[in-house]
């Protein structure tokens, strides 16, 4: 028998770090407002909105000092922002919203950069350029249509989508 128990003393119990936190806005903010409450304290909402705000531009951080268009650095945002509210979207909507809002970002992306590595030295690259530019044009309305959808579908949340602008 181990000693600790002779003698009626208990071992305390270590609990494991967790790293990786899987709680989302709503779960944390239920659980803080239960803690406010039990200790008959105010919460502040504001306070836990800004330091959501905070969290999410550390993930979308993005190099703001390079020598890009700035259309390119807003896209990038953009791309990383919807991978960021869509990550925990239900598996229903995977294939049909968050595939297709996840692929016209990077599309995109993908038309303007190409845009920009054209020269502008003859006509040809010139067509070129803008046929390129009106293809991302055309998935950033895409983007918004099924952005929309999602939304009405409840894929993406309103307050996920206001909490942080590009």
């Amino acid at each position: 028998m181990d000693s600790t128990r002779r003698k009626g003393i208990k071992k305390q119990m270590v609990i494991p770090a967790v790293k990786d936190n899987h709680e989302t806005f709503d779960e944390r903010s239920a659980t803080a407002k239960g803690v406010a409450l039990a200790e008959n304290k105010r919460y502040q909402e504001s306070k836990a909105i800004n330091d959501e705000i905070t969290n999410i531009e550390k993930d979308l951080s993005i190099r703001e000092g390079t020598s890009e268009l700035l259309v390119i650095t807003k896209t990038k945002k953009l791309a990383a922002y919807v991978v960021t509210i869509t990550e925990k979207s239900p598996k229903k909507f995977r294939a049909v919203f968050v595939n297709r809002m996840q692929n016209y970002c990077l599309d995109a992306l993908e038309n303007l950069i190409e845009a920009n590595s054209l020269r502008m030295d003859n006509v040809k690259n010139k067509e070129r350029r803008k046929d390129c530019q009106h293809a991302a044009y055309l998935k950033f309305k895409l983007l918004s249509y099924i952005s929309f959808l999602a939304l009405e579908n409840e894929c993406i949340l309103k307050n996920s989508m206001s909490r942080y602008r590009c």
